[in-house]
């Protein structure tokens, strides 16, 4: 009975493998993307975003696992091996050096090594020495202009990762913390906020140069504005031009610390005032600006407040202003893409009463906060994270 019972499980287990092996073969064909030099800093930031969209059904075992993968780059990050590699040069660093560098000498860190090798982050040779991928040594090495290591390490790893253990939880309670309450805490609200700084540099860089045509505007709200990323770069892309960022206490004393890294005349031409956005009464006149921002605030306010927002944007822009919203989005249809959909699930944890967006929902609120639906502009900005959507108030 016993070998029979064995024989049964070895074939069940046979059918299973078999029957995963087109969907591993596709995905794996989808992670060579993985080795591949990046162009640009927002343009090639795609190339680990196929591994969902490239097979017609789920591959299980890479969903159940993947947080093993991710702990790997964090502790990566963590631990300084890939900045220690770039160091050595050309050649690389061998086990022996990068326990020597790292000052860990065990084990394990050699099973950390193989496991960054195994998902592409690392490559060895065959005499022993560790080289770092394209895309580690464009993006995960700190002296790297295109650096978002940080963003992974502190905001991803340290928080986010976390939070998301709480998920069946809040689904079941539709009881979560909000990002004011989160943000109270000054050190959570630090490590966000500076976490978040490069990443959102860079966003705001490829839209003023790619996307979106300023003009000659002269004042900007830049709400729930965070380090105060998007204003730094708008002001410096468009003279003459100021901006006012409303954001939450503990993220404005971390946002004016960034703000004392900028140019004087950036400084003076960013200011940021206090304020929970989902307020119903703002701290500015009404018909004061020509551009109102809010990027990653749809998503993280609970859905009876988008309206609201929007409503308060109308009343603040002078006739002609602009809306911008950008944030995490999926597509109309409501099947993808897969990162934008999970940033959205991710939001439910510090979010319980939100909205998963796509553009038909935004464009619908816009509308009723009395912007011109028919105007409204749509444009993708992190390709398969986030959109953005641009409304237009009546001259």
């Amino acid at each position: 009975m016993a070998t029979s019972a064995s024989a049964r499980l070895c074939g069940v287990a046979a059918a299973r493998m078999a029957s995963r092996l087109p969907a591993r073969q596709a995905l794996a064909k989808a992670q060579l993307a993985w080795a591949r030099p990046a162009a640009a800093s927002m343009s090639a930031r795609h190339f680990s975003r196929t591994s969902w969209e490239s097979t017609e059904d789920v591959d299980l075992d890479s969903v159940a696992y993947g947080f093993m993968a991710s702990q790997a780059l964090f502790a990566g990050l963590e631990l300084g091996i890939f900045d220690h590699i770039a160091q050595a040069g050309e050649k690389g660093l061998n086990v022996e050096g990068i326990w020597k560098a790292s000052g860990i000498e065990a084990h394990r860190t050699t099973t950390l090594l193989t496991s960054l090798t195994a998902v592409k982050c690392l490559r060895r040779s065959s005499d022993g020495f560790y080289t770092l991928s394209p895309n580690t040594a464009q993006y995960m090495v700190t002296s790297s202009r295109h650096f978002y290591g940080d963003y992974l390490q502190y905001q991803i790893g340290r928080q986010f990762y976390h939070r998301m253990g709480a998920l069946p939880d809040v689904m079941k309670t539709g009881t979560a913390p909000s990002y004011a309450s989160w943000f109270s805490d000054p050190e959570t609200a630090k490590t966000y906020t500076t976490a978040q700084h490069n990443g959102s540099m860079a966003t705001a860089k490829y839209l003023v140069r790619k996307k979106l045509q300023l003009g000659g505007i002269g004042d900007m709200l830049d709400v729930g504005g965070g380090s105060g990323a998007f204003s730094y770069v708008f002001t410096e892309a468009t003279p003459g031009l100021k901006s006012t960022v409303l954001e939450l206490p503990e993220v404005c004393r971390t946002g004016e610390g960034i703000k004392e890294t900028m140019s004087q005349d950036i400084q003076n031409r960013v200011k940021f005032l206090e304020l929970d956005a989902t307020s119903p009464d703002w701290p500015v006149s009404e018909s004061a600006f020509d551009v109102v921002l809010m990027s990653y605030i749809s998503g993280s306010v609970p859905e009876s407040v988008i309206l609201p927002l929007y409503q308060n944007a109308f009343k603040a822009l002078r006739p002609g202003g602009r809306l911008l919203v950008h944030d995490f989005m999926v597509n109309d249809s409501l099947d993808g893409p897969a990162l934008g959909a999970l940033w959205g699930l991710q939001h439910v944890t510090v979010n319980a009463s939100g909205l998963g967006l796509c553009p038909a929902e935004i464009i619908k609120r816009m509308d009723q906060a009395g912007f011109e639906k028919s105007k409204c502009e749509t444009m993708e900005m992190i390709q398969g994270m986030t959109k953005l959507i641009v409304a237009h108030k009546s001259s």
